[in-house]
C-alpha cells in the first residue's frame, strides 16, 4: 500500500470525495507554505493571512468535486488564496499598497538554492525581517509574481493562468522586480526565509480547518 505522504493530489482528492474526509490534512500541511507566502506577500500580517488561508481550504474542500485536473491543485488553491486576498483588500480598502502592475521572471531563479524545506528555520529574525521588507516594498503587482515564480516555485505558464495576463507579462514583471531586489538579495539568502511559516503554525492551521471541516481534531498524520 502506497504511505500517505507518497499520494498524489489526485489521489488524495478522490479519496477525500471517496469519503476520507481525514486525508484533507494532507492537502492543508502540503500548502500552508506556499498559501502563506502569498498572503504575506499581499502584505497581510500572519493573523490576518491565517484567516485567508483557513477561509481558503475551506473553499477548496467545498469545490473539490468541482476541480478539474486541466490544472495542477497547486495553481487551482493558489488562485483561490489570491480571490480571498483580492476580496479581503478592496473590502478593507488598504491605503498603502501600491498600485496593480505586473510582475515577470527571469529563466533562471533569483535564489540560487536547492534546499525545498519549508520547515528549515529562518537563521536570523532579523534578516528575515529585512529581506521581508525589500519585497513588501516591490509594487503590488511585482510582488505577487515575484511570490508565485521565486518563493513558490510555479512556472511561468502556470502563474500567467493564476493571474490572467500574458507569458510574456510575467517575465517582464519579474525581471523589473529582481533588477529592484538584486544587489540587496541575490546569492545572499535562500526564498525559503522569506515569510517562513513555522511547523508549530502549520499543526495549528491543520486543526483550525480540519474542525472546520469535520467538526473536530483528526489524529491523522502524515
Amino acid at each position: 500500500m502506497q504511505h500517505d505522504d507518497q499520494l498524489t493530489e489526485t489521489e488524495i482528492i478522490n479519496r477525500i470525495l471517496a469519503g476520507e474526509k481525514v486525508l484533507y490534512e494532507l492537502i492543508v500541511r502540503r500548502f500552508n507554505f506556499c498559501l502563506y507566502k502569498v498572503g504575506r506577500s499581499y502584505r497581510f500580517n500572519h493573523e490576518d493571512t491565517q484567516d485567508l488561508m483557513q477561509d481558503t481550504y475551506v473553499d477548496a474542500f467545498k469545490g473539490l468535486s468541482q476541480f478539474e485536473q486541466r490544472s495542477n491543485f497547486k495553481t487551482w488553491i493558489i488562485r483561490i488564496m489570491l480571490n480571498n486576498c483580492y476580496r479581503k483588500k478592496k473590502k478593507y480598502s488598504y491605503k498603502n499598497e501600491q498600485p496593480q502592475e505586473s510582475i515577470n521572471e527571469n529563466l533562471r531563479p533569483m535564489f540560487n538554492n536547492s534546499d525545498n524545506d519549508a520547515n528549515k528555520p529562518i537563521h536570523s529574525h532579523e534578516l528575515g525581517f529585512v529581506i521581508e521588507k525589500s519585497v513588501e516594498r516591490l509594487p503590488e503587482n511585482y510582488r505577487i509574481v515575484f511570490s508565485l515564480r521565486e518563493i513558490n516555485g510555479l512556472n511561468v505558464s502556470e502563474t500567467a493562468e493564476i493571474l490572467n495576463i500574458s507569458e510574456g507579462n510575467v517575465k517582464v514583471r519579474l525581471n523589473r522586480a529582481k533588477s529592484t531586489l538584486r544587489k540587496e538579495l541575490e546569492k545572499a539568502y535562500s526564498a525559503s526565509d522569506l515569510y517562513e511559516f513555522n511547523l508549530i503554525y502549520c499543526d495549528a492551521m491543520v486543526d483550525r480547518v480540519m474542525k472546520k471541516i469535520i467538526g473536530h481534531r483528526t489524529n491523522y498524520a502524515l
